[in-house]
């Protein structure tokens, strides 16, 4: 059969599975029990997810988790989590609770302006264009009003409008660069339908529009998170030299931006878990963020810390353009009940629950790697998936568990452990 098809579309998802099955996994029975079992059996839920995308054949589940104990603004939360990655939830409970003792997270928002452009080509006159520019300017305003104009009830809209002259980087490229207020919606249709409006309005015969779009580098929708305390509260012992560690290590984040690139991972960690289960665009969130990381020209770290007199402090500025209303948070009974969970929070509010998520998982990830180093903790959340590849019982899930307790734990290590356990049953691995 070919592995060529016309009009995989108009089939139905058994018949796409069919299909999928039969040209690529040899007709084998077990893929299409693996695709099928998680259908989910409320069959109105399932018809809200595959209309999610197109050529739907099943459901890809991640873990949804809570870190509990955040205190923002004075404010208690339990902060909803999507991730597959161990240890990420677990990090932020601990680091929850251990500020929620030091006077909670502080947090706010610096700017909240997102951006779109019209992209076009011009050869002419630039004082011409400029003098055609101004000429229109207003006009763009009167001709997106239609669109507008339950944005501007909600305290939205067109900011403003400018003309970039781009054609040092590109011959004969120019700009409108608009900036908006979305309010609790991320906007992204809402710009891009404004754009293409003032687009038609602008477009003449020596100006060829290119394209019009929205922006994801956002980064005057700005967002700081702070945590402070005395250097002595930081740790139990050696304070003032781990807390020195601490900022070095942020140091060489800025200084390395192979450094630089996992440090800002782990805060990733954090910031995509609560986008994703929020229903918000991770992926125009990271696209965003990465490029503030390397706004200076080299790649560097999203958060900083100091200690002056005594006091530590740590923060981070980080820029993140997300909706409480319209899209995926409208339609998802998860990103519904998460923001639920949240209080219903303004998109502002988000944007600040979120930094702190990421300024947690940072501060646990190099607090762990300034002391112990990250292995310890990581692999000792891993070892449950080890324990579970491996077929184990419940009882010898929690023999290996406490064997472990004060071991250093590896794939290998793990698996000799209980091979001598399938040999001798709940004898100690040791006793040999």
């Amino acid at each position: 059969m070919s592995k060529n098809v016309n009009g995989f579309s108009k089939l139905n998802k058994l018949e796409k599975i069919d299909w999928l099955i039969a040209n690529f996994f040899k007709n084998d029975k077990k893929a299409k029990q693996v695709l099928m079992q998680y259908w989910n059996q409320n069959e109105i839920l399932q018809n809200l997810h595959d209309d999610f995308i197109e050529n739907t054949l099943t459901n890809f589940y991640l873990p949804y988790g809570v870190a509990p104990n955040f205190v923002i603004n004075g404010k208690s939360y339990t902060i909803p989590m999507v991730i597959e990655e161990s240890s990420v939830v677990a990090a932020a409970s601990l680091v929850a609770k251990f500020w929620s003792t030091r006077g909670g997270f502080k947090s706010n928002v610096i700017s909240t302006t997102k951006i779109g452009q019209v992209h076009f080509m011009y050869e002419g006159d630039k004082a011409a264009l400029e003098n055609y520019f101004n000429s229109k300017k207003e006009q763009f305003f009167e001709v997106t009003k239609a669109i507008t104009k339950n944005m501007r009830k909600r305290g939205g809209g067109i900011l403003d409008i400018e003309l970039s002259d781009k054609t040092v980087e590109l011959d004969n490229y120019y700009q409108l660069h608009v900036s908006f207020e979305t309010a609790d919606s991320m906007g992204a249709n809402f710009i891009n339908s404004c754009l293409e409006v003032i687009a038609k309005e602008f477009e003449k015969e020596d100006i060829q529009i290119v394209m019009s779009i929205l922006s994801n580098y956002v980064p005057e929708c700005l967002v700081h998170a702070e945590v402070s305390c005395n250097v002595e509260d930081l740790y139990a012992e050696n304070s003032v030299v781990l807390a020195q560690k601490f900022v070095q290590a942020i140091q060489i984040a800025n200084a390395e931006p192979h450094r630089a690139v996992t440090h800002n991972k782990g805060i990733m960690n954090g910031v995509d878990a609560v986008v994703i289960a929020t229903g918000n665009d991770f992926r125009a969130i990271e696209a965003g963020v990465h490029a503030f990381a390397a706004r200076s020209g080299k790649y560097k770290s999203l958060t900083n810390a100091s200690i002056e007199n005594g006091i530590f402090k740590f923060w981070i500025d980080i820029p993140l353009a997300l909706g409480t209303v319209g899209g995926l948070t409208s339609l998802h009974p998860l990103s519904k009940l998460s923001l639920q969970l949240l209080g219903n929070p303004s998109a502002t509010a988000l944007m600040e629950i979120i930094a702190v998520a990421g300024l947690a998982q940072n501060f646990a990830a190099l607090r762990a790697l300034t002391t112990a180093g990250i292995q310890k903790g990581h692999m000792k959340m891993h070892l449950t998936n080890i324990i579970k590849q491996l077929g184990a019982s419940n009882k010898e899930k929690e023999f290996l568990i406490d064997y472990f307790e004060n071991k250093t734990i590896t794939h290998n290590a793990v698996v000799e452990a209980y091979d001598k356990l399938a040999s001798a049953p709940l004898s100690h691995p040791d006793d040999e």
